[in-house]
């Protein structure tokens, strides 16, 4: 970890000009007694670039943030659910996670037979079109059989183990976590206590392809599990991860069926009958980037939702010469079309979400140099910091209080009087 924080001359002399730069300076109206200022995360999917979303968060709880409500996609929900799970509200988290993803071979996730790993090999390293041809004939069974490449228990086991770490291998337990703290916060400038119904909120997305929902994890727990508050977590981040084709799908059998189930899935809009089991794939797919999951319209917020993203977007067209561009093309334009459309609707996040620049290095590679991690880990703390310091709190609350008053009726014409 050392060569990451402490022993990396670049990050440190990045966050020692940060705190000078920072002095004083206001990011919420929540706050506790320590000094420490509170804040909404959600953070997008992106695979191994997730390792970014470790570096952007170190430097918030760097210079002093903490985290109210958290949300994410894929990797996104993978980092929301340590830190949710880390330890005390006042604590730093991404201290402990950046430990464990220091210390893990990646590559070990890659879990499928011989065959499915030469197929991935040579596709990530463009081998020549035939050699990509042959190695896909060898994993017809894998795709046909099992939906995908890699089981993806490797991965489920590894994220259990570092829960238990933490003592939190129920959804209770970790209810109990995040509420730990809220009674500390009160409102800057203020005696009054800070209450927010829902600001231990978690909440990690996954695409539940049978019924064609996205579910938010865990408050969606109860529509796939008779007894939600007894499921590991881990079980949430499985369903979120699974990238389609390249982790085989997460399923559940023997769902809730009663009654009162029925009523509950028509909740979410879903009037079918019950099924015998769902298929989750990768959040991605219905939503990357959430950032509408905290949005109260029409009201001024007592903390922001910061928003992080890997990758810049649309910041040049996509370019299509053969089919494989094509296929990219259109899972990214269907996977992120929603959250565009949320942010152009509602400009004023715009002043709240940072990209951060990934986009020279493969969201797939689970064998990534110790090089390209720590690259990764540094464009998150860069990102981090320039955010921090162009965003103004003040300013950002009077355009939420502008937007949340109604603009002024014109008056209506005056009608003649008759003579």
């Amino acid at each position: 970890m050392r060569e990451f924080t402490t022993g990396n001359g670049r990050v440190r002399a990045m966050l020692d000009q940060l705190k000078e730069d920072l002095q004083g300076k206001e990011f919420s109206d929540v706050i506790d007694a320590q000094g420490h200022q509170y804040v909404d995360l959600v953070m997008e999917g992106g695979g191994m670039l997730g390792i970014a979303l470790v570096g952007y968060v170190y430097t918030l709880e760097e210079m002093g943030i903490r985290f109210l409500q958290l949300g994410g996609t894929s990797a996104g929900s993978i980092n929301a659910l340590l830190m949710a799970a880390a330890g005390h509200r006042t604590e730093k988290t991404s201290t402990w996670i950046l430990e464990e993803l220091a210390n893990q071979d990646f590559y070990q996730f890659v879990d499928g037979d011989d065959d499915a790993k030469d197929f991935i090999e040579a596709i990530l390293h463009k081998r020549k079109w035939y050699t990509q041809l042959f190695k896909t004939t060898q994993v017809l069974d894998n795709f046909r059989e099992d939906f995908g490449l890699n089981p993806g228990t490797a991965f489920h086991r590894w994220m259990k183990a570092l829960l238990a770490k933490k003592k939190v291998d129920t959804l209770q337990k970790l209810r109990e976590r995040r509420k730990e703290g809220l009674s500390d916060l009160f409102l800057r400038n203020s005696d009054a206590v800070y209450r927010h119904q829902k600001a231990e909120r978690l909440a990690l997305i996954a695409a539940d392809v049978t019924t064609q929902t996205k579910v938010v994890f865990p408050e969606m727990a109860d529509l796939y599990w008779k007894t939600p508050e007894l499921v590991n977590p881990a079980d949430f981040v499985r369903a979120s991860m699974s990238i389609p084709f390249f982790f085989q799908p997460y399923r559940i059998k023997n769902l809730p069926f009663s009654d009162g189930s029925f009523a509950r899935w028509r909740e979410v809009g879903y009037c079918g009958n019950v099924p015998d089991e769902v298929i989750f794939v990768d959040g991605g797919i219905m939503s990357n980037f959430p950032i509408d999951l905290f949005h109260e319209h029409g009201k001024v917020p007592k903390a922001p939702t910061f928003g992080v993203k890997l990758g810049v977007d649309r910041h040049s067209p996509k370019v299509v010469h053969k089919i494989t561009d094509l296929v990219v093309a259109i899972f990214d334009a269907a996977r992120q079309v929603h959250d565009f459309d949320f942010i152009l609707r509602n400009p004023d996040y715009k002043h709240l979400v940072q990209c951060l620049p990934t986009d020279e290095l493969n969201w797939l590679d689970f064998n990534m140099s110790n090089a390209d991690k720590i690259k990764l880990f540094e464009i998150g703390v860069k990102g981090a910091a320039d955010f921090l310091r162009t965003f103004n709190w003040k300013k950002y609350k009077q355009l939420r209080e502008r937007n949340a008053t109604p603009a002024p009726r014109p008056p209506l014409p005056l009608t003649p009087t008759p003579n």
